[in-house]
């Protein structure tokens, strides 16, 4: 009998879990964003997405430089009080990288959606990863929230494939976080 990765099973469980038609593709997927970042970055991590960061400690590699593949743990906040992770879908520059993620944005007015490719900007003071603004769908643009983050956690395993999309917008990605908004300053 063939052995089935444990990374397709987690996917396989994702896609189980979506509202109304299987899932075809990782971007199908309607739910939380913790198992969304398992199926899609292959690191096996349970529990709140806040307790990532603690978690992966001794496991896997924990570090403050995005890579592609990565899992970026958000910390728990009154605005996201079971934190977020996402994976990271490209690095555009040393401030700017793409997510794939779910449950953040609305689409048709329910959260729970992936979202492939959104923009997230490193605000931090110290060019640390330690702050965020994470692009936003409601608004198509960056959001107006700074969100903290604990770091990178890079897998083991290879990322799914769907995790970026054949040509991603590195200018527009560079323009949501660089170029003011309605005269307004830029976005740090």
């Amino acid at each position: 009998m063939k052995r089935i990765p444990r990374a397709l099973l987690t996917l396989a469980l994702a896609a189980a879990t979506t509202t109304g038609a299987q899932a075809r593709s990782l971007l199908d997927y309607v739910g939380q964003c913790v198992p969304f970042a398992r199926a899609a970055s292959g690191i096996q991590i349970y529990g709140d997405a806040w307790t990532w960061w603690g978690q992966a400690d001794g496991k896997y590699e924990r570090t403050h430089k995005p890579k592609e593949g990565a899992v970026i743990v958000f910390a728990k906040t009154t605005r996201l009080p079971m934190g977020h992770v996402a994976v990271v879908s490209r690095v555009v520059e040393k401030r700017v990288v793409m997510l794939t993620h779910a449950n953040w944005s609305r689409q048709n007015g329910e959260r729970g959606h992936a979202e492939q490719d959104v923009t997230l900007f490193d605000v931090s003071p110290r060019n640390d990863w330690s702050d965020v603004k994470v692009w936003y769908k409601d608004v198509d643009g960056l959001g107006g929230g700074v969100y903290p983050v604990y770091g990178f956690i890079y897998g083991k395993a290879h990322a799914a494939p769907e995790l970026t999309s054949r040509n991603p917008d590195y200018v527009g990605a560079l323009i949501d976080a660089y170029v003011p908004v309605s005269g307004g300053p830029i976005a740090r």
